[in-house]
């Protein structure tokens, strides 16, 4: 039986990762995206199941409660997490799965699943081009800015557990290294 894999790219807020996960999925026609289940509220452009499994706190608790979940995590007053049977469908049905989730999430995958499971960290090339980062993309009010920048700490030490570390100083070479990194594990 032809076993699926698991591959996770994660990083701190601003360092490219989920324009990382989407050109690789873009290269991957095959490959599964990993939706995330969270409690936060829909935005418009958002569509239910693609971009996210939306859940009442309730419901997100009662997954907890029932092991329904591989990992979560309460972020910034909302949870987030991975629904174990998305997970179980994508390896019995020997599909290339790839996750764009927190650092914590992605060492919970590797636990749940470690035969299986790439991880790769994208880190920033320093501190203080992050911040610029997140400063100019002006999305963010004053307090959650300081609340993402003072996790980084945190996901740079996280991030030393994981199988590669890619730093995006220049984001087609990040994008060509980690595309590297999936050809051969895919390959593998």
């Amino acid at each position: 039986m032809n076993t699926g894999k698991l591959i996770v790219v994660s990083a701190p807020s601003g360092c490219g990762k989920t324009t990382i996960a989407q050109s690789i999925l873009k290269k991957h026609p095959s490959f599964l995206f990993s939706v995330s289940a969270t409690t936060r509220p829909k935005r418009s452009a958002e569509t239910e199941g693609k971009d996210y499994f939306f859940l009442s706190r309730g419901e997100f608790e009662g997954k907890i409660d029932q092991s329904e979940l591989v990992e979560w995590e309460e972020i910034y007053g909302n949870y987030y997490g991975t629904l174990r049977s998305e997970v179980d469908r994508a390896l019995a049905g020997g599909h290339v799965m790839l996750f764009d989730i927190d650092v914590k999430g992605a060492l919970s995958i590797r636990k749940a699943y470690p035969e299986v499971s790439l991880l790769i960290f994208i880190e920033p090339p320093s501190f203080e081009i992050l911040r610029d980062r997140l400063q100019g993309r002006k999305t963010e009010d004053e307090t959650m800015l300081a609340r993402r920048l003072d996790r980084v700490p945190m996901e740079l030490e996280y991030g030393r557990q994981f199988n590669h570390r890619v730093v995006n100083d220049n984001l087609e070479r990040a994008i060509e290294e980690v595309e590297s990194i999936v050809q051969s594990y895919v390959n593998s």
